[in-house]
């Protein structure tokens, strides 16, 4: 029987760069005689479809179609606790993942911001300067930041506002690397290397240059943790490779995959694709 699916995009979000991934999806699902409409978050979708592939961030939206019974790719729950730097690392916390340290910043209000900073240095009790301090919403290495004191990291916070953040321990033998491993169901289907001589980020938008990695036993089972934990059918894992061992830095439920196409050759759409048409057989 034939598969009839749904892809959903966002409405507000209209750039070449994630075009392209749509595309791909699209053709990786035709290859495979699959029928996939395409939906962005302000439409209505109607009945008849077998999947959701909920390539967005619209929590609501997907808990909604998933009250409908739609089995989504990845699940609602997934995506909102991979979108939340802090509820990724808090979920994770008690599952003997190794991560660097991180901590929540105080709550406040967007209208009002923090009008003393007299919670930084309960906050660096635990650490030592720099400090990485991130945006608990961000992609793409934006809205992550290194602060080499403490006047650096209260003007990091008052221009972020009131926006969630977190203070996370900067690992200095990793600064501008790591590893990318992208993961679909239980297996590794490409990872690269990422590094930058210029940034502490290694990410490629911000400059940094990539090449082909070849996933160690102790970074497979990492990710494949992560994964089962998280309830991910598919995800960016990235990893720093720090002198205690391989230390999970971020989970992304929608990781772009043109970069790492470039530097592997692995079109992760296509392995997508065949997971979801395995998945639903079940």
């Amino acid at each position: 029987m034939k598969l009839k699916g749904f892809l959903v995009v966002n409405a507000f979000l209209n750039s070449n760069k994630f075009n392209e991934i749509y595309d791909w999806l699209k053709k990786a699902a035709y290859k495979r005689d699959i029928d996939l409409d395409v939906f962005n978050n302000g439409e209505i979708i109607p009945e008849g479809y077998d999947f959701g592939l909920f390539w967005d961030k619209d929590i609501p939206l997907a808990k909604s179609l998933e009250k409908r019974g739609i089995r989504l790719f990845n699940s609602a729950e997934a995506i909102r606790i991979c979108d939340d730097k802090y509820v990724t690392y808090d979920i994770l916390s008690d599952s003997e993942i190794a991560m660097p340290l991180t901590k929540a910043v105080p709550m406040t209000y967007e209208n009002i911001g923090f009008t003393n900073f007299d919670f930084v240095d309960g906050l660096m009790s635990d650490f030592e300067y720099p400090v990485v301090i991130k945006e608990c919403h961000g992609s793409f290495g934006a809205q992550v930041y290194l602060a080499d004191n403490r006047d650096a990291a209260c003007r990091v916070l008052s221009e972020i506002g009131g926006r969630p953040a977190i203070f996370q321990e900067y690992i200095a033998e990793c600064s501008g690397n790591d590893i990318r491993i992208n993961m679909v169901g239980n297996k590794a289907v490409c990872a690269m290397e990422r590094y930058n001589d210029h940034d502490f980020r290694a990410n490629v938008t911000n400059g940094g240059s990539m090449r082909p990695h070849e996933v160690t036993g102790d970074e497979l089972e990492l990710a494949l943790r992560v994964m089962e934990k998280l309830g991910l059918d598919f995800a960016g894992v990235d990893i720093l490779l720090s002198d205690k061992g391989p230390l999970l830095c971020e989970v992304n439920s929608n990781a772009h995959f043109k970069n790492i196409f470039d530097c592997t050759g692995v079109n992760v759409a296509d392995c997508i694709m065949d997971y979801i048409i395995e998945e639903l057989k079940k």
